[in-house]
């Protein structure tokens, strides 16, 4: 049987440089790629060590007026989550996300299946879980 793993996930953001301010300052991911196109901005960022990319992508990009405004529409209320995040230290990166001003939706605490994580909007308003790993 062949192997299959992730290589790219999409969040979309409304601004990409407050997104950076997210993914690459409070969570400390690496820029790996930063691309301007017909006035819009995709920027490509990982964790360190992991072949993973995450394109964080302006909702217009690509799209036409209405899909994008949709896509938009549903980012700024919030009702998209983002990813699930790991760190081997959930209180330290909760206090630096909490520095950077993100929005707070619930502080470290152990969850009823185990984990214990945090969960925070992105200036875009995705949900964003970062777990203890």
């Amino acid at each position: 049987m062949t192997s299959v793993s992730v290589s790219t996930m999409f969040i979309p953001v409304h601004d990409p440089d407050a997104a950076l301010g997210f993914y690459r300052d409070a969570l400390g991911l690496e820029v790996r790629n930063d691309v301007a196109s017909d006035g819009f901005r995709w920027v490509t960022v990982g964790a360190a060590g992991q072949d993973v990319d995450i394109v964080l992508f302006q909702p217009h990009g690509g799209r036409s007026q209405t899909e994008g405004d949709a896509l938009l529409t549903l980012v700024t209320q919030g009702t998209l989550q983002a990813a699930i995040f790991r760190t081997d230290d959930l209180d330290a990166t909760f206090e630096r996300v909490r520095a950077s001003g993100a929005e707070i939706l619930q502080e470290p605490a152990t969850q009823p299946w185990g984990a214990r994580d945090c969960g925070v909007r992105d200036p875009s308003g995705n949900m964003v879980r970062i777990a203890q790993a």
